[in-house]
């Protein structure tokens, strides 16, 4: 599970370095809004940051620090749900989502992950 969300994470944090994301645009609407906070260094940033913990991830280091990184980081996508609801949602109807609003929603699943691997690495640390 740890390697799998590692990949999931260099390989999404990849493409938004690159700009070559399909949500680039997605996202930077999803942040716009805060002040000082520009899509255009946002979005390649956020990408660092992705890069950053898949790595850590991959080599399973500083996970005490990453997985609560990974989770504030996975919870803050659904600010996408209240910022963009026009673009999330078909017809503003919360149990219909458009292409972006799976995109979010499918982070319900990538969080459980890592409240997994935070679980079993809790319970390895306390058997040391």
């Amino acid at each position: 599970m740890r390697v799998t969300l590692a990949i999931t994470f260099l390989w999404f944090g990849a493409l938004k370095v690159t700009n070559d994301t399909p949500v680039g645009d997605f996202v930077a609407r999803t942040v716009d809004w805060l002040p000082g906070v520009s899509g255009a260094w946002f979005v390649p940033f956020l990408g660092l940051v992705e890069v950053l913990l898949g790595a850590a991830l991959l080599f399973g280091r500083g996970l005490r620090i990453v997985l609560p990184l990974l989770f504030a980081h996975l919870v803050g996508t659904f600010l996408a749900l209240v910022t963009q609801p026009n673009v999330t949602f078909q017809d503003d109807n919360p149990l219909m989502l458009t292409t972006e609003g799976e995109f979010v929603i499918k982070n319900l699943i990538l969080l459980s992950a890592v409240l997994v691997l935070y679980g079993l690495q809790r319970v390895s640390t306390a058997r040391h």
